[in-house]
């Protein structure tokens, strides 16, 4: 009760503060909150759902599998699932889940904590259904710990958050542990051996939460409670990692300026003996992100990722879909740190086609797997003269990030504009994590006409595929699934673009 009590005299006094234009010297006033609940939830029963059949997609050798489906393996007609982020068992790799915001009908905008989770390696995937339901909620962020015990965040209406957690692989979750939090949030626990091994870290965006300024918490007793959030600076739209050395960094940008990035790093996050304490500094990526525009109307291009070498707790990266100098709407740009994150490298864009030729390249999402190997996935429009038929493309760096494989294509195009709920866009991120042998990636698609979450595992040594000259692959296309409703146009690379209910 003091905590809700606490967090209602906060919200009261920054409004207050900001109709007296009475900001301290430096601070930024809250903007707009990105997730705000607007609709009433409208409960679908289970015998009231249409269904077709779930979809494998198949693309060259990659196959994405529909995760959203029921208990039959079928996909439910109108709903809508985006902004995926998953998890996966170090004990078990088998064992996955995957969160996402579940929206049961799309004439309304309520959303819920959709989860569902696999046994054998993503091959296929149970949908029991939302973690709250009922309950208005946004952004979620999975991890996992050392032992293996999933974590779930969640965003709250009422812009704060709580953190769920389940001991058999994402089947089953418990209750929910109020972690401060707000908008935007991101989580990364801490996997290393050593005594801050199993420490939550959170991190989100201090002018739409509990607490501004203060916009970070921690947890050491594994989850049952967060300790009271402190300031770091004004940062927000990134992500946090920790690093071999279980330094704690936070990447984003400033409210006032989509192309001021910065990155924050505490080295005693987890030290009860000392204030916890950040250092700041910025980072070029080579121009502004964006938002609200081109193939995601009401959402972000691309949020700012950092991750953190492994094994080298020296070298940290950056990398986001950046708008770039030129006619080119949005590249993929990836920066490096040699020394900590103390200092940062020059921009190096990733994605390989022509410059200035128009295309979008959005939701970089960047990870890096054990051996070093650096991986990335995003969203490319090139080929399509209207910048809006989107194909899941990727590459990868073996030399830290320095030099960038060729881009490959990995599924046939898909319309972004359609399948919304009456929140116009598909999410604001997907989220992958990198083994040696394979890529496993949680993303969104509207291969079947609405918004749907697939899960994808790739292979970083698949054989180098032909493309044509509009960038989509030759040869072997095949359609992504039996059922009659797909619409797929044999050795066309794409489906046709549904028109009914689009949205632009």
């Amino acid at each position: 009760m003091l905590q809700k009590l606490a967090f209602i005299f906060c919200m009261t006094f920054i409004f207050c503060l900001t109709a007296l234009g009475a900001w301290p010297l430096g601070a930024q006033a809250p903007t707009e909150p990105d997730e705000k609940p607007d609709d009433p939830w409208i409960a679908v029963p289970i015998e009231a759902r249409q269904t077709t059949p779930g979809l494998r997609v198949q693309f060259g050798t990659h196959v994405s599998v529909q995760v959203n489906v029921d208990v039959d393996g079928n996909n439910i007609v109108d709903d809508a699932a985006n902004e995926p982020s998953i998890a996966i068992d170090p004990t078990n790799p088998l064992r996955m889940a995957i969160g996402w915001r579940q929206f049961d009908t799309i004439t309304s905008n309520f959303r819920q904590a959709g989860y569902a989770y696999s046994t054998d390696g993503g091959a296929t995937w149970t949908f029991p259904g939302v973690i709250d339901a009922g309950v208005f909620r946004s952004d979620p962020v999975l991890d996992f710990d050392a032992q293996g015990n999933f974590y779930y965040n969640s965003l709250e209406g009422n812009f704060t958050t709580d953190v769920f957690q389940s001991s058999d692989a994402g089947a089953t979750w418990g209750s929910g542990v109020y972690s401060f939090g707000g908008d935007k949030q991101w989580m990364s626990i801490d996997r290393n051996p050593g005594p801050s091994q199993g420490t939550i870290y959170q991190a989100w965006y201090g002018g739409a939460g509990c607490c501004f300024p203060d916009m970070f918490t921690w947890s050491t007793d594994g989850g049952v409670s967060y300790e009271t959030p402190i300031e770091i600076a004004d940062i927000r739209r990134g992500t946090t990692a920790v690093g071999a050395d279980s330094a704690v960094y936070v990447a984003g940008h400033l409210s006032s300026s989509f192309s001021s990035i910065r990155v924050a790093k505490s080295t005693n996050a987890n030290d009860d003996k000392t204030p916890t304490t950040f250092e700041v500094v910025s980072v070029d990526l080579g121009g502004p992100i964006e938002r609200g525009e081109g193939p995601n109307p009401s959402g972000m291009l691309g949020q700012i990722w950092v991750v953190a070498h492994p094994s080298d707790a020296d070298r940290v990266y950056l990398l986001s879909s950046i708008n770039p100098d030129g006619a080119d709407p949005l590249d993929i740009h990836f920066a490096a740190s040699s020394d900590g994150g103390k200092t940062w490298g020059a921009p190096v864009r990733v994605n390989d086609d022509p410059l200035d030729n128009g295309a979008w390249q959005w939701f970089g999402t960047l990870s890096v797997a054990p051996n070093g190997r650096l991986d990335v996935v995003w969203n490319d429009t090139r080929g399509d003269p209207d910048g809006l038929f989107s194909a899941l493309y990727y590459s990868f760096s073996n030399d830290n990030g320095a030099t960038w494989s060729s881009n490959r294509a990995l599924t046939p195009a898909w319309d972004p504009l359609v399948g919304f709920p009456n929140q116009n866009k598909i999410g604001d991120y997907y989220e992958m994590i990198s083994y040696n042998d394979a890529v496993h990636l949680a993303y969104a698609a509207t291969f079947n006409g609405e918004q749907d979450v697939y899960y994808l595992r790739i292979d970083p040594n698949f054989e180098e595929v032909v493309l044509f000259a509009d960038g989509f692959e030759s040869g072997d296309l095949t359609a992504w699934t039996t059922s009659e409703n797909t619409g797929f146009v044999p050795g066309s690379g794409r489906a046709p673009r549904p028109r009914a209910g689009r949205t632009r």
